[in-house]
């Protein structure tokens, strides 16, 4: 693990940095749901955001306060994430597809003063404070309006933009993030994130993949997730680079705006590779144009997937891992593989590798006491380094459980194969709460998906673990078709073909949609209920 000499004292430094010596240089560029494009300049950037912080400041935000963001992926959202940072403060994404009781809980828990708001979601948002106790309203500014009077922009135009902070070493340990864990049961977790996570995370993952002051990353994902703020905004911004934001992906599109706008890494998640796939996407020779790679991770991504992938475009998928709760990613492929490395360790080994540790973070395997393992032997995740989370916020035992043995206990497990070298290749091969225990053996999801999407006629598919009075768990199967004569027989013909008798699905259930959360991780739990007919049934070869 590497101890990182911070450049800047604090995010507020580096935004002086560049309205110095980047003025002109461009930062953002924007499309939005029209195709309709824009840009920023860092000088432009910088600026707005100075004003935005100005403006927080008129309604009570200081160091240390909480600003809720009901927004999506658009320049005022980025600009309010600095806005925040710039003052020492919070920022506490909204994600505007959660439901109310959800969203009530965050805003309540968080301690938000303020909510950044776009017109779209100002009715929802009104309703939701009427919902919170009289102490805990946060005061509501509409962030895009031109009808009100005084209008925002008109507002924020008004404002004296908000002083650089003097130099304070301090700063770097100022919260500057809490994003609530997309967990299927219970109340979300605030992961709370600090300036210094910020800068380790961002420099790690700017030089593991090339970005400097010349390149171009470009952002399909919802910037309401340390995705789509860390690796596509802080760190070209730590970088010096530039961005290309759009409102949406879309897949009739994707290649093309990265070729109009000379983009050179894209960060996505598996389930978008899919899609292109689905969609026959044209990939318009960005390779040649000087695309380099996609960064891959976040979600459950197949040998399959990623053979399919590359194959049909040549572009090589960098897969990484890590978790909101350290930052973002903790670990990548190395990009300086040969093409015969690189696939070795994509499809050889069962599972598609995620990498060796980046500089700023440690990473283990240990069992369940919290003793470490070694080569091959599956386990739980472990990490440690300047990339992890501060704490959950007002949550003392979920602390007590993340960090039980002195590791952020990540709660997948996986295994780790060393190379040539010694360096320690990790692979995931499930969630631990969602390992499948069957007959008290404990089955990998991830390694019954792969088989499932390898069945003829599946265009994507997934194994839930459902209750059983024989088993306590059995293993069942939910499949989108790509091929509509393919039955279930044929399923689980296949599946048993190639997998043991105990692993292989019993029961096939077709659907249109897998339950996904918003950045693309499956919710298997969420779709148990549908097993349920097969409760009592006894499964024979």
């Amino acid at each position: 693990m590497t101890q990182h000499d911070y450049p800047f004292a604090s995010i507020g430094a580096l935004m002086a940095h560049h309205a110095t010596n980047s003025a002109d240089a461009v930062f953002l560029v924007y499309y939005d749901e029209h195709r309709k494009r824009s840009q920023q300049t860092y000088g432009q950037f910088v600026h707005d955001a100075r004003q935005t912080a100005a403006l927080l400041v008129d309604h009570g935000v200081r160091r240390g306060g909480r600003v809720a963001i009901a927004g999506h992926n658009h320049p005022d959202t980025i600009v309010t994430y600095f806005a925040c940072w710039l003052l020492g403060a919070c920022a506490v994404p909204l994600n505007m597809t959660e439901d109310d009781d959800r969203l009530e809980y965050i805003l309540a828990n968080s301690g938000a003063s303020v909510v950044m708001c776009r017109s779209v979601y100002m009715d929802r948002m009104h309703h939701l404070r009427q919902r919170l106790d009289a102490s805990r309203t946060p005061v509501i500014i509409e962030q895009d309006t031109e009808t009100e009077h005084p209008s925002y922009p008109s507002l924020l135009h008004a404002q004296v933009p908000h002083p650089f902070p003097a130099f304070d070493k301090d700063m770097l340990q100022d919260e500057c993030l809490i994003v609530y864990t997309s967990g299927t049961t219970g109340n979300p977790k605030g992961v709370v994130l600090i300036q210094q996570n910020l800068f380790a995370d961002g420099i790690d993952i700017a030089a593991w993949h090339g970005i400097t002051a010349d390149q171009r990353m470009m952002c399909v994902l919802p910037v309401h997730h340390v995705n789509g703020t860390i690796v596509t905004h802080v760190t070209p911004f730590i970088a010096g680079a530039s961005v290309v934001l759009l409102r949406k992906f879309q897949t009739d599109t994707f290649f093309r705006t990265i070729l109009d706008e000379g983009v050179h890494v894209v960060s996505v998640v598996p389930t978008l590779l899919a899609f292109l796939l689905d969609a026959n996407a044209q990939e318009l020779g960005v390779k040649a144009a000087g695309f380099r790679h996609i960064i891959c991770g976040a979600g459950p991504l197949t040998c399959e997937l990623a053979d399919a992938f590359e194959r049909r475009y040549a572009i090589p998928i960098m897969h990484g891992y890590g978790l909101s709760e350290t930052t973002c990613y903790s670990c990548f492929i190395p990009t300086d593989l040969s093409a015969e490395e690189h696939r070795h360790w994509m499809q050889d080994l069962g599972f598609p590798t995620i990498g060796i540790p980046i500089p700023s973070n440690e990473m283990a395997i240990h069992d369940a006491n919290g003793t470490a393992l070694g080569e091959n032997e599956r386990g739980e995740i472990v990490i440690r380094g300047a990339n992890v989370m501060k704490e959950y916020y007002a949550n003392p035992k979920a602390n007590a459980d993340a960090f039980t043995h002195g590791w952020f206990r990540s709660g997948d497990e996986g295994f780790f194969v060393r190379d040539d070298a010694g360096r320690p290749y990790f692979f995931i091969t499930g969630r631990l709460k969602e390992l499948i225990i069957r007959g008290g053996v404990n089955l990998a999801p991830l390694e019954i998906d792969e088989v499932i999407c390898r069945a003829p006629g599946v265009r994507a598919g997934i194994c839930v673990g459902f209750e059983n009075s024989m088993y306590g768990e059995e293993v069942g199967a939910l499949v989108i078709r790509k091929d509509e004569q393919v039955t279930e027989d044929d399923i689980l013909r296949f599946c048993q073909e190639h997998l043991p008798f105990h692993k292989a699905p019993k029961v096939v259930l077709f659907t249109e949609n897998l339950p996904v959360t918003s950045t693309g991780k499956y919710q298997r739990n969420n779709v148990k209920h549908l097993f349920a007919t097969w409760k009592n049934a006894q499964f024979r070869r």
